[in-house]
Parts: structure tokens; C-alpha cells; sequence
């Protein structure tokens, strides 16, 4: 007697079998107690029913960022024996797949090289500006301390002899 499940049932155990989820069918057939079987025939059917809709929106060879990313997650949880299948199935090389794999990883490396430039530019902007401070306050102290030895001098001049006689420079002029 073949048990009938409701659509929803069916597309929400279908969801967890195919990416980002990609629970495996042995777990699911655990889980739910549906027989393995019915189990890889929705998947199966889940994987055609995306294949027709990429097959339809794409010429044979020339796919889109998003098909291709596409393609990518739905590999994702593949074994060997089942990713040369969908190979077959779509007319597609496995290294294409693999260089597919490797462009979608690296794009976030991108983002994340533009901006490490970007915090790089501010920080060196800033090192500028402090470096523009020190200079500035380097400058200032030079400054006061050039007035503190003058105001030494000048001390050191007009001050008198301790013992109250006048300078012996003065005396002999």
C-alpha cells in the first residue's frame, strides 16, 4: 500500500536533502522512516526538475554566474559516482566544476582584498597626519627649549656676583 504525503512534506524533506541543508538520505530515511528509495527518487527528481529550468534558461555550454553558482552548491554535497552522473546528465566536465568551485571561493577573497586596501590607505592617511603632529610639536619643543637657555643667558648676564662685587669684566673696561 503506497502512502500518500502531502506536497509541503514532501518539498520541506526535499529542501533538507539538497544544498545549503544536504542531509543524507540514509539520516533522512532514519529520521522520517520513508523508505530510502522514495528518498533518492524526490532528489532525483528535485535535481531534474533544477536541470530543466537551467536547460531552458541557457543554450547548451554558456551559463550564467548564478547557474553556475547554482551548480556549484548543488555538487557540493555530492560523492564521486554521483557527481560523474550529474556530469552526464548536464553535459558538463567535472573540472569545469571544479574551477566553478574554486572562482565562487575566491570571490569573497576579493571583497576582503578591497578592503584590506582600504583600511591600508586610512591607516597609512593617519601614520601621515601623526607623523605631521609630531613634527609640528617636535618643532615647538625645540622652540621652548632654545627661549629657556636664552632666558639662562640673559639671567646668567644681568644677575650680579654672590659675593656683591661687580662683574670683573665691567671693572676693567
Amino acid at each position: 500500500m503506497a502512502t500518500k504525503y502531502s506536497p509541503q512534506f514532501k518539498a520541506n524533506i526535499i529542501a533538507k536533502m539538497l544544498p545549503p541543508n544536504n542531509v543524507s538520505v540514509p539520516d533522512l530515511a532514519g529520521e522520517t522512516r520513508i523508505p530510502k528509495d522514495t528518498l533518492y527518487c524526490w532528489r532525483l527528481k528535485a535535481m531534474k526538475g533544477a536541470e530543466s529550468v537551467v536547460a531552458i534558461s541557457t543554450p547548451k555550454g554558456v551559463l550564467s554566474s548564478e547557474e553556475k553558482f547554482a551548480v556549484v552548491l548543488e555538487t557540493a554535497s555530492l560523492n564521486e559516482t554521483e557527481l560523474s552522473a550529474y556530469c552526464r546528465r548536464k553535459g558538463l566536465y567535472r573540472q569545469e566544476i571544479e574551477a566553478w568551485r574554486a572562482s565562487c571561493m575566491a570571490a569573497n577573497a576579493a571583497v576582503s582584498g578591497k578592503a584590506e586596501r582600504a583600511r591600508v590607505r586610512a591607516q597609512k592617511l593617519e601614520i601621515r597626519e601623526l607623523e605631521k603632529e609630531l613634527h609640528r610639536k617636535e618643532k615647538a619643543l625645540a622652540e621652548a627649549a632654545a627661549l629657556l637657555v636664552l632666558q639662562k643667558k640673559v639671567r646668567v648676564l644681568l644677575a650680579e656676583p654672590e659675593d656683591g662685587k661687580s662683574n670683573s669684566r665691567s671693572e676693567e673696561r
